[in-house]
C-alpha cells in the first residue's frame, strides 16, 4: 500500500479513535453532524463531497483535502472534475491554495494508482 495513503488513513483512524474515546458530547455530535451532512439529500453525496473538496482547498486543510479526495474517488469523480474543483477553489481562494492543489493532485494520482493495483 502506498505510504502516502497508508500513513494518512492509519493516523486519521488512530486519532479519531482517541478523540472519540474521550466521550465528549460536543465532539461526538460534531462527528455525527459531519457524517449526516454528506448523505444524499437535495444534493447527492457526490456533489456534497465535491463541495467539501472545494471548500477544504479554499480553507487550505490538507487532511480535509485528502479525506474528500478519497470520498470523491469512491463517488466516481473523474480527474477532469477534480481539476475543475481545484480551479474553482483557486479562483475563490487565490494563489495561496496552489501548494494545497499540488499536494491534493499528488494524493489523487496516488489514490488512483493504489486502487488500480487493488491495494
Amino acid at each position: 500500500m502506498s505510504n502516502l495513503i497508508n500513513e494518512f488513513r492509519e493516523y486519521r483512524a488512530k486519532m479519531n479513535e482517541k478523540i472519540l474515546a474521550t466521550d465528549n458530547k460536543i465532539v461526538k455530535r460534531l462527528y455525527s453532524l459531519d457524517t449526516i451532512t454528506y448523505q444524499d439529500g437535495a444534493l447527492s453525496t457526490k456533489i456534497k463531497e465535491m463541495l467539501g473538496l472545494a471548500t477544504s482547498t479554499v480553507l487550505r486543510c490538507d487532511d480535509c483535502i485528502k479525506y474528500h479526495l478519497e470520498q470523491c474517488y469512491k463517488e466516481g469523480v473523474t480527474l477532469e472534475e477534480i481539476m475543475e474543483i481545484f480551479g474553482v477553489a483557486s479562483v475563490v481562494g487565490g494563489t495561496i491554495v496552489i501548494p494545497h492543489m499540488r499536494r491534493g493532485l499528488e494524493y489523487w494520482l496516488e489514490l488512483c494508482n493504489h486502487e488500480e493495483r487493488g491495494e
